[in-house]
């Protein structure tokens, strides 16, 4: 008996140990995403296994679902949360009226038959699902937040990767793979191994001229396109909280670019009031309810990164990229880099038929595309239109502008941006994500010169052949004006 409540005893200081140590961990300063990640552990990550993290809402739209689908109906699953679920078309759609199936047959038969798809999917699987015929219809990361279904301390997955424009809400949001949708589908959890976490503080107040856009490029710039690999960004400092909802969204939707999984801002004022009275947001006492716990997100002071990036926002220039990732960007009025002996570097620089040492502003721009679940939302579409007023798109120019949803089409219309634009000389569409990825109709063709407002700029991301300069829409609108690569600040 002396031998066993000896061994107990050997035994209870290690017990004790691992007590304290969950107590100390738990009691440890928390960032905003650990906050958001602990609420949504069903089961905790091992040596061995990635942790289950609970779901709370699922976006979903025509090109990465037929699969996921499919794998429901060989498994003989039903959709776990439809009520979790919410549905739009937005990829492979044109941004040309569609009045039957004919309409949609100009982007080509396998979109067509994506669209398509998605609408059987959604009616057998009872999903909700905003189609031509909704007011709500549009890029799934602009309707999301339009509806109020993003709202802060939701995880948000969608299969396509810029998910984390969610994160400007101070939701966990991230893209998954096509296999993963259907998991999140049948069982509303998803696998996720713990990413670190990465601060970048930008201060200062922005310069005339200088945009959300610009800020993330900087960023990218300056932490390169893998900067973020393995991390959740959480983006502070007081250039930031002084951004409206649309801003924050622009930055937190290009972390992807910088290679990280997620991208976070905190939830404040300005979050709220934008949220305030949306159909999906809560209502009455439950919205009361709900602010309360949003406040309670915010990092705890002492709370630590892994790493801390602090950029002086003062400082910014109007930037526009120069070669084949976002990463390859420069203040727009500065001399393209020497390659310095780097093999892609000077492919890069091939493919985009720019010159090292000589500034952007020598190359002529064939077309302008406005649009991108990156910046088509209402602010985006009056800052182009400010540069554009009584103004004409050079000659040789095309300049597309692709409001982000219906929603945004509507009240840029009833602002008169509508008639701005095509005074100017430019298209004006319906929603959809258009020119940003070439595969609904909207292509930049072969060898011409695109300055996008969009978030990718690799090779044939805009068409095969095409060559893609990413920039605000200040700058996309200023360029269309001088028929070049353009400082926007000229024209304000």
């Amino acid at each position: 008996m002396t031998a066993g409540w000896n061994m107990s005893q050997r035994h209870r200081p290690s017990l004790q140990a691992e007590l304290d140590q969950n107590s100390v961990s738990e009691l440890a300063p928390k960032t905003l995403f650990e906050k958001v990640w602990q609420d949504h552990v069903v089961k905790e990550e091992t040596p061995d296994t990635p942790a289950i993290l609970f779901i709370d809402l699922h976006l979903i739209h025509e090109v990465t679902t037929p699969q996921a689908f499919a794998l429901l109906r060989e498994q003989g699953l039903s959709v776990r949360r439809p009520d979790l679920t919410l549905g739009t078309m937005d990829h492979s759609t044109p941004t040309t009226p569609v009045r039957s199936f004919k309409d949609l047959a100009i982007v080509g038969e396998g979109a067509a038959m994506q669209v398509a798809k998605m609408q059987e999917n959604c009616k057998e699987f009872g999903l909700e699902l905003h189609g031509f015929d909704s007011k709500y219809r549009g890029i799934v990361h602009v309707m999301g937040p339009e509806m109020g279904a993003t709202q802060p301390g939701k995880t948000i997955v969608c299969g396509d990767s810029h998910t984390s424009t969610h994160g400007a809400f101070g939701a966990l949001a991230f893209g998954i793979g096509t296999t993963e949708v259907g998991h999140v589908l049948g069982t509303q959890c998803l696998l996720q191994r713990k990413p670190k976490t990465l601060a970048i503080e930008v201060t200062g107040k922005l310069q005339a001229g200088v945009t959300a856009k610009d800020v993330i490029l900087s960023i990218i710039g300056e932490i390169g396109v893998d900067g973020g690999t393995g991390h959740v960004i959480e983006y502070r400092g007081s250039a930031i909280e002084s951004m409206s909802m649309d801003e924050r969204m622009t930055v937190c939707n290009m972390s992807i670019e910088a290679g990280a999984r997620a991208g976070m801002i905190a939830p404040d004022q300005t979050t709220f009031d934008y949220l305030e009275g949306r159909p999906k947001a809560p209502q009455g006492a439950d919205w009361e309810v709900a602010i309360k716990r949003w406040l309670a997100l915010r990092g705890d002071p002492g709370a630590k990164f892994e790493k801390t990036v602090t950029i002086d926002g003062s400082r910014l220039q109007p930037m526009a990229t120069f070669g084949t990732n976002p990463g390859m960007v420069i203040p727009v009025n500065e001399n393209v880099p020497p390659a310095n002996g780097n093999a892609s570097f000077e492919k890069a620089l091939d493919y985009m038929q720019v010159a090292a040492g000589k500034p952007l502003s020598h190359a002529a721009v064939d077309v302008v595309f406005i649009g991108s679940c990156t910046n088509s939302r209402i602010s985006d579409l009056q800052e182009a239109a400010n540069i554009v007023r009584d103004r004409k798109v050079a000659d040789g120019v095309r300049m597309l502008v692709v409001p982000g949803s219906q929603q945004v089409k509507k009240e840029a219309e009833s602002l008169g941006l509508d008639k701005i634009f095509i005074a100017a000389g430019a298209e004006w569409r319906e929603s959809g994500c258009s020119m940003c990825l070439g595969m609904n109709g909207d292509t930049v063709p072969r060898g011409q010169l695109s300055v996008s407002t969009s978030n990718r700029n690799f090779e044939g991301r805009q068409g095969i052949g095409a060559r893609t300069i990413l920039a605000s829409p200040m700058t996309a609108a200023a360029s269309a004006i001088a028929g070049r690569v353009a400082d926007p600040r000229q024209y304000l």
